[in-house]
C-alpha cells in the first residue's frame, strides 16, 4: 500500500475517532445540564429518550396522622364487603393540594384521599374516612396511606398503616408476610392518561420498614426495557414516553442489585397514554 494511502487512511481514522469523542464529550455536557437544572437541585437520568425527575418541593403535611380502627389487625370479618374505617387528623379529604405540581400532573378533581392497596393489587382511592371494600376470602395485607389530590404519597410514619386482615373462612391459607420486614408497594402510574397529562406522569411507590441510599437498598425501575436505578425515597416525574401501552417493573434490591425476600418487592405494571 502506498505511503499517502495508509496516512490517508490513518487520517480518516483520527477523524472519526475526533467525531466519536466530540459527540461523546457533547452527550455528556447535555447530561450534567439536565442533572444541574433538575427542581429543587436534585438529578434527572435520561436513558433512550426517557427522563426520570425526582421532586420534594410539594405542599408537606408533616403533622398528618391517619390511623385504621377497623378492621383490626389479625381479626376475621365476615365475607364480602370489608368495612373501613379510619381516624384523621391534620389532613383534609377532598381538598385540592396545591402546588405547581397540581398543574402539570394528573389531578384528582374530587381532592385529597386514602390509597387502600390489598396485597399490592391495584390500589382504590377513597375520599370519605369510612367505605367498604369487596376482598376475597383469605388472609390479606392491607396498606393504608394519606395521598395529595395529584396521588402523590405522604411518606412519613404516621401517614400510613400496614396490617394483616383475615376475611372468610377460617380455612383459608395464610399469606405468611412478615411485616417487620422491607416491603415495597406499587402506587403511580395507574390506568390510562390523555391531553397534557400524558406529559408529565408520576410513579410513586411505597416502603415500609426500609430506606434508599447510594450505598444501601435501591429500586430499580425499568420502563419499557429501560433500566433506572433509584436511591431516593421521591416521587419521580417522567417524560418522554410513548403514546399506547408502557411497562414498569419496579424492585426492592440490596447493594449487589438482587431483590430483597417478599412478597410485594417485584411487581410489573401497564398504563396507557392516549394523546
Amino acid at each position: 500500500m502506498k505511503a499517502s494511502t495508509l496516512l490517508l487512511s490513518g487520517a480518516m481514522f483520527l477523524g472519526v475517532v475526533a467525531c466519536d469523542t466530540t459527540r461523546q464529550q457533547t452527550e455528556t455536557a447535555t447530561q450534567t445540564i439536565a442533572e444541574n437544572t433538575a427542581p429543587g437541585g436534585l438529578s434527572s437520568m435520561e436513558k433512550n429518550g426517557i427522563r426520570l425527575t425526582p421532586f420534594n418541593d410539594s405542599p408537606k403535611y408533616p403533622e398528618s396522622q391517619m390511623r385504621l380502627k377497623t378492621p383490626t389487625s389479625g381479626n376475621t370479618v365476615a365475607s364480602g364487603a370489608v368495612p373501613f374505617d379510619y381516624d384523621l387528623s391534620n389532613f383534609q379529604l377532598t381538598k385540592m393540594t396545591g402546588g405547581i405540581h397540581a398543574e402539570h400532573m394528573a389531578n384528582s378533581q374530587q381532592g385529597q384521599h386514602i390509597h387502600n392497596i390489598v396485597d399490592n393489587e391495584p390500589y382504590t382511592a377513597h375520599y370519605t374516612t369510612e367505605f367498604t371494600k369487596n376482598i376475597p376470602d383469605g388472609q390479606h395485607v392491607v396498606l393504608s396511606f394519606l395521598s395529595r389530590s395529584y396521588h402523590e404519597s405522604l411518606k412519613h410514619r404516621g401517614a400510613y398503616d400496614l396490617r394483616v386482615i383475615n376475611v372468610g373462612s377460617a380455612r383459608a391459607t395464610p399469606l405468611g408476610a412478615d411485616l417487620a420486614a422491607p416491603h415495597m408497594f406499587y402506587s403511580r402510574p395507574k390506568d390510562t392518561y390523555s391531553g397534557n397529562d400524558t406529559k408529565k406522569v408520576m410513579l410513586d411507590f411505597y416502603l415500609v420498614n426500609t430506606t434508599l441510599s447510594p450505598e444501601g437498598a435501591k429500586v430499580r425501575a425499568t420502563i419499557n426495557g429501560t433500566e433506572f436505578m433509584l436511591d431516593q425515597w421521591l416521587p419521580y416525574m417522567m417524560e418522554g414516553l410513548p403514546a399506547g401501552q408502557n411497562t414498569i417493573k419496579l424492585e426492592l434490591v440490596d447493594t449487589n442489585g438482587t431483590v430483597i425476600p417478599g412478597p410485594f418487592n417485584s411487581v410489573t405494571r401497564t398504563f396507557t397514554l392516549q394523546p
